[in-house]
């Protein structure tokens, strides 16, 4: 992946790749602030060393670079208080992003990662759903871009791979160009076969379609006498 941002410690300046949309400028600026504050980056920054050329260790930088971002972005607990007085949906999603001025992928990205921890939701970001709006270069065993998942979800619902969540939302998209494209009851089996109904709606902004998957209970079980 190119690099779209880059942090030059003895400088202590942010450069941003030209052709980032400045949507994304305030999300790698954080992030690179991240690796500022974080005393241990510093030092593996100004020159590789045998830690710094592993991927592991690559990989630790960036996520805690990241969690420093989101927390300077969101003003630490605010937001998750904030997100979690509310049901979570679309609309709510985007007064958060306009509220505090991220955007709104990462917005509900974090709502569904950290703001309700005790719920099963799961969100996507895609193509759009209607097959009369989908561009020349949708492949459809890569459907989504992220496919984001509570804790809860991943744990009781992670069987479901990303191909099956985007088919439910081709049952009820509609072919708008931008706006709400629709919402439906679903029902999902759990990994223990149990059967539970989730609200799904999806929004499209013009260039992807986001959508979130609410659990609302899970369903009796019926029994048929002779």
């Amino acid at each position: 992946m190119a690099t779209k941002a880059l942090y030059l410690p003895d400088q202590k300046r942010i450069l941003l790749d030209k052709d980032l949309p400045k949507l994304k400028h305030r999300w790698n600026e954080a992030h690179e602030v991240g690796h500022n504050i974080i005393p241990w980056h510093v030092g593996m920054m100004l020159g590789d060393t045998e830690q710094t050329l592993t991927p592991a260790c690559h990989e630790i930088m960036e996520a805690e670079a990241n969690c420093a971002a989101g927390q300077l972005l969101f003003l630490s607990e605010r937001f998750l208080e904030e997100a979690a007085s509310e049901a979570p949906t679309i609309d709510v999603v985007q007064r958060l992003s306009g509220r505090l001025g991220n955007t709104i992928t990462s917005t509900m990205w974090r709502l569904i990662d950290q703001a309700h921890r005790d719920m099963p939701l799961v969100a996507l970001v895609s193509a759009h759903p209607h097959p009369a709006r989908r561009k020349a270069t949708f492949d459809p065993a890569n459907p989504c871009r992220y496919c984001i998942q509570s804790p809860l979800f991943r744990e009781r619902f992670g069987g479901l791979t990303e191909i099956e969540l985007f088919a439910i939302t081709t049952g009820y998209a509609g072919a708008q160009r931008g706006g709400p494209l629709g919402q439906s009851d679903i029902i999902l089996p759990d990994r223990n076969g149990s059967r539970h109904s989730f609200r799904f709606e999806t929004f499209f902004n013009g260039h992807e379609a986001l959508t979130i998957g609410v659990w609302q209970r899970e369903m009796a079980i019926s029994v048929s006498v002779a």
